[in-house]
């Protein structure tokens, strides 16, 4: 199992089905600024909660020159339906094999209950214009993460 990209590495190349048919690929956002964020399930309240909130911000995103991706391993079915309930301006990458998801080391034990099961970590990756990872968050907290992660975009330049 992969681990959780460092600041300063290369961002692992991608290419997954997308919303609304398609593929969305790492090299889609080739001298951009890309927000990748993991989620774990499509119209989960945290899940709602975050991507609500970088929708929100996209128009401030997207001065700072940086794109937004969430990705979770949802059908592209379940993707589709996410986003139009929430009227999402971003992309949504379905990974229901997980082999991007272990590339990026977001494939994880998790317990609940004292029930041990594989999920998605939540977390989020800020990747510069070079395709190096420019900074990352690991276990996100919903609360104030998108605003954070502009802060982030809007330093990078």
């Amino acid at each position: 199992m992969s681990q959780f990209p460092e600041a300063g590495a290369k961002a692992p190349a991608f290419s997954l089905a997308r919303d609304g048919g398609g593929t969305v690929a790492l090299k889609d956002f080739k001298g951009r600024k890309l927000v990748l964020y993991f989620y774990p399930k499509a119209n989960t309240t945290g899940c709602t909660k975050e991507a609500i909130a970088f929708n929100g911000l996209k128009a401030a995103f997207a001065a700072a020159d940086t794109d937004i991706l969430g990705v979770s391993a949802d059908a592209v079915s379940a993707q589709d339906k996410f986003k139009a309930k929430y009227d999402l301006a971003f992309p949504l990458g379905s990974d229901p094999d997980k082999a991007m998801l272990e590339a990026y080391g977001v494939w994880v034990e998790k317990s609940m209950y004292g029930r041990k099961y594989m999920g998605i970590e939540r977390a989020t990756l800020l990747i510069g214009r070079d395709g190096k990872v420019a900074r990352t968050w690991p276990k996100v907290k919903v609360a104030g993460h998108a605003e954070e992660v502009l802060k982030a975009a809007q330093e990078l330049g």
